[in-house]
């Protein structure tokens, strides 16, 4: 648990009354904000590592040596949003890219100074989904986290895992159009949670735990798996995609309420048991909500899909080598915002949305379909049958998106290095595993050239 007791302190009403909202302005609020239409023009990755000594990613990094090595980073002349996650790993966000070829390029072009900056304090990355060695320790004390790890303690340890322990490839894509179609935002939103799975298996690159095989081989997917689903769910799909987020936002539970009194940021902040957001706008108590706290709010949901006025697609592992989080990018952007590909996915996928069971059976990722992703990746065989079809949309796609024959070609070889075979890098480090017979700093090798999907 966290210091002190998180639950019992008391926060001054110190909220003015214009700054408050009601039920009916927060329905109104996210309504409007979820689901930003418009033709899909932007692209957007945040890429989350591991970060340790070059060689040793089973050994801890001391705290005050990556502090120093982030508060570097910081005043680097970067494009992308630096931020530090409470376990010590590193996101990059990229800003919103007229393209997929710019988003990459920019993102690559941070990654070098990253690299070349971290290599000067002895720290390098590494591309894996869940660490596979060290047990979660919390960097950041802050009263946000100190309240977030009070609230997933309460359900099991799965939370503070996914705090300091699991990294992940997120995608941004705009909402879409308002009218139907394959391009259309409702298209897309069901799209996203029927091929949200087949990227979870394709792309599985964490089935190792304190050092042993966890049986799954996406374990960062397991650990969501294992957050309650108001916190972690997506709401159903049958329905308008507006109503049933606003739906499922309002009635999900508040995290903590913010002291809005303590200018230092040094106080508990309380954690309620049972309090949604719909219900504390009704109750007031222990302060009348404001929109800060609806903003605030909206963040600590953690569903496989968001929508934050885009999509942001949160299933993907982090993959292994220097550039192995483009293919991901690259097949995702291309089955969206190539109608063609988008109208062919859907058609794959549309038949695995039977083995997420009937409606009012628990939805993403807490259903049937994608626990089998993580569990057995594209060795699933309509996993694996739906993954080639798609990636095979997605190379043909590529060129009508003007994207390199690189990254094209990184595409169809990691298809046929992986998807084909019924393999995914989860099985790379599990055969690792085996023929070590014991785990070692030698099964995570992100030494420079050594990634074979450049």
């Amino acid at each position: 648990m966290p210091e002190g007791d998180c639950t019992q302190h008391d926060i001054p009403p110190r909220t003015r009354a214009l700054d408050t909202v009601t039920e009916a302005e927060v329905e109104a609020l996210v309504r409007g904000i979820c689901f930003k239409t418009g033709p899909p023009r932007t692209t957007g990755v945040e890429l989350e590592w591991l970060v340790h000594e070059p060689g040793l990613p089973h050994e801890p990094v001391p705290t005050p040596r990556l502090e120093a090595a982030y508060a570097a980073l910081r005043a680097l002349p970067l494009h992308s949003l630096i931020t530090v996650e409470p376990g010590g790993q590193l996101e990059l966000s990229s800003l919103p890219a007229a393209s997929l070829t710019e988003c990459i390029s920019a993102m690559r072009a941070d990654l070098r100074v990253v690299r070349d900056a971290l290599r000067s304090h002895h720290l390098t990355l590494s591309g894996v989904g869940a660490d596979p060695w060290r047990p979660p320790a919390r960097i950041l004390h802050e009263p946000r986290y100190d309240a977030m790890e009070c609230c997933f303690d309460r359900a099991g340890p799965s939370g503070r895992r996914m705090m300091c322990s699991t990294a992940s490839v997120q995608i941004c894509l705009d909402a879409g159009h308002e009218e139907p179609g394959p391009l259309g935002y409702a298209r897309r939103w069901r799209l996203a949670h029927l091929l949200g799975p087949v990227l979870v298996a394709a792309f599985a690159n964490s089935p190792l735990q304190d050092g042993r095989s966890t049986g799954w081989r996406s374990t960062r997917q397991a650990i969501w798996a294992g957050i309650a689903p108001d916190r972690s769910g997506a709401p159903p799909l049958e329905g308008e995609p507006r109503e049933t987020w606003t739906r499922h936002a309002l009635d999900a539970p508040v995290m903590c309420v913010r002291d809005l009194g303590d200018s230092a940021g040094t106080s508990p902040w309380p954690v309620p048991e049972g309090l949604t957001f719909r219900a504390w706008t009704r109750s007031k108590a222990p302060r009348a909500p404001t929109r800060e706290d609806l903003d605030y709010h909206l963040t600590t949901l953690f569903p496989p899909v968001r929508p934050r006025g885009h999509l942001e697609l949160r299933m993907v592992d982090a993959q292994p080598g220097e550039d192995g989080w483009i293919v991901p990018l690259a097949v995702t952007a291309a089955l969206f915002d190539d109608a063609e590909a988008a109208e062919t996915a859907y058609r794959v996928v549309k038949p695995l949305a039977e083995r997420a069971g009937p409606p009012g059976s628990p939805a993403a990722p807490h259903s049937p379909l994608w626990l089998d992703a993580a569990r057995h990746g594209p060795a699933d065989a309509e996993l694996r049958e739906a993954a080639v079809a798609c990636f095979a949309a997605a190379a043909d796609a590529l060129p009508r998106m003007g994207v390199s024959t690189a990254v094209r070609d990184a595409v169809v070889t990691y298809g046929a290095q992986y998807v084909a075979r019924g393999r995914c890098p989860a099985d790379d480090l599990l055969d690792g595993l085996r023929e070590s017979g014991a785990p070692g700093p030698h099964i995570l090798d992100d030494t420079p050239g050594k990634d074979a999907r450049r």
